[in-house]
């Protein structure tokens, strides 16, 4: 009797694991037919693109293999989107097959990769956009060995044609349709929800757990979900009077400590990146000690003066003016350079509100100090952004030195502004 009972609570196991398996496939199929209708033939015409190859080899795939639903790769193959002066772009597949591409229809055309130079030649496109970019990495999966094998395959009067789909590349993926939105939602909730469980006593025993054991949990849950990370280890660390103390290792967490997580999950294709901040209390202490809880406080001040202030239609690099502008006006204090702090008792501020979405750091429009070309592109409804903050305040349980509050939820830009996509960090968290 054990046995059969077993066996039918495998059964079960196995059509659940394949009823997910399932759902993920649909919504990624939903989301690139989406992307394929509303969002390519916008962004190849206002790059004057007339014609996208991106080439996939096996064991070397581009970076937008998943968004383009990646299948089997023999060799050599091509995804191909050309632009025929109709409503509808082309999308055309030559060498790369596979039964979750194929069913997935959003092709148009399955080929062979020795179609190519006839393919090329009949639709005789004035401009060629490849994957090459000096700038992101999303955007430069063309090898040099693979755009000399275009040259080869295209000839010279082809190879006078090629240009750089950088702008193309962010535009795409930037750009965002509701599907993948609602994916990006899930992803968030599943993001918070691990980081606020680990900052808790039921993950952490002060005196006996350490930094590691938090970041292997974290890591634990991701496996359980099946979910990736453009991250890495999670980090979590301590900061202390003098800065970070200790990064995901061995050091055990003491009481008084200030805690903090810096990471992301990966699911369907799409990345989250998001902080969260815990404080551990001391014997006797009840709650978190005023200065730093002042210090979050001037913390999430800053954030609601961000989402307040960035708003579409102009460059990322004119929305940082008018952040700090905004910042400034409200009492506080714009740095120099990350970690440049001064002594000053202003609440001193660095923004990085950089682009997310298909990576922990997208590739879309970007107001962050550390993404100069994407400063220069201009903010869309859709665009998904990390509200990203520093603020350095001083703590009297420091002597007057002063704590870095990192503060970092993932929102989405619409007409109206800035609107969160999940429950953002809304205090201290607290281990007892």
């Amino acid at each position: 009797m054990k046995l059969i009972i077993s066996f039918f609570i495998f059964l079960i196991s196995i059509n659940s694991f394949s009823q997910e398996a399932m759902r993920r496939w649909r919504k990624m199929n939903q989301v690139r037919s989406d992307k394929f209708d509303l969002v390519l033939p916008e962004a190849m015409r206002e790059n004057n693109i007339d014609m996208w190859i991106i080439m996939n080899r096996e064991g070397n795939f581009d970076p937008l293999y998943s968004d383009m639903g990646e299948g089997y790769v023999g060799s050599t193959g091509y995804y191909i989107f050309t632009d025929k002066g109709e409503g509808r772009i082309e999308r055309a597949v030559l060498g790369i097959g596979g039964y979750l591409l194929q069913e997935g229809g959003t092709y148009d055309y399955f080929g062979s990769a020795d179609e190519l130079k006839t393919f090329v030649e009949t639709r005789n496109p004035n401009r060629i956009g490849l994957n090459i970019s000096k700038n992101m990495g999303g955007a430069d999966g063309l090898t040099h060995s693979g755009y000399l094998e275009l040259v080869s395959v295209l000839g010279k009067k082809y190879e006078e044609r090629f240009v750089s789909a950088e702008k193309l590349v962010s535009d795409f993926r930037s750009r965002r349709v509701a599907s993948e939105i609602a994916i990006y939602g899930e992803a968030g909730e599943l993001s918070y929800t691990i980081a606020e469980k680990a900052f808790s006593n039921q993950v952490i025993t002060p005196g006996v757990t350490t930094l590691e054991d938090v970041a292997w949990w974290m890591t634990e849950q991701q496996f359980k979900n099946n979910l990736g990370s453009s991250f890495g280890m999670p980090s979590v660390y301590i900061t202390g009077p003098d800065g970070v103390e200790a990064t995901s290792s061995d050091r055990i967490i003491q009481r008084g400590d200030v805690l903090m997580i810096d990471w992301g999950v990966g699911l369907m294709n799409m990345y989250t990146d998001m902080k969260r901040i815990a404080y551990v209390l001391k014997e006797g202490e009840t709650r978190v000690p005023e200065g730093i809880q002042n210090a979050f406080d001037q913390g999430v001040k800053v954030r609601t003066i961000i989402k307040n202030t960035i708003k579409p239609g102009v460059t990322a690099q004119k929305a940082e003016t008018a952040v700090y502008e905004a910042l400034t006006k409200a009492g506080f204090n714009k740095m120099e350079a990350f970690n440049k702090f001064t002594n000053l008792d202003k609440t001193d501020v660095i923004i990085g509100c950089h682009s997310v979405g298909n990576w922990g750091h997208g590739i879309g429009p970007s107001i962050a100090f550390f993404n100069p070309v994407r400063l220069g592109y201009e903010l869309k409804p859709s665009n998904l952004i990390s509200i990203e903050l520093f603020a350095y305040t001083k703590i009297p349980e420091w002597g007057g030195k002063k704590l870095r509050v990192p503060l970092e939820d993932d929102a989405i830009i619409t007409e109206r502004g800035i609107e969160w996509l999940y429950p953002v960090n809304p205090r201290i968290l607290v281990i007892k």
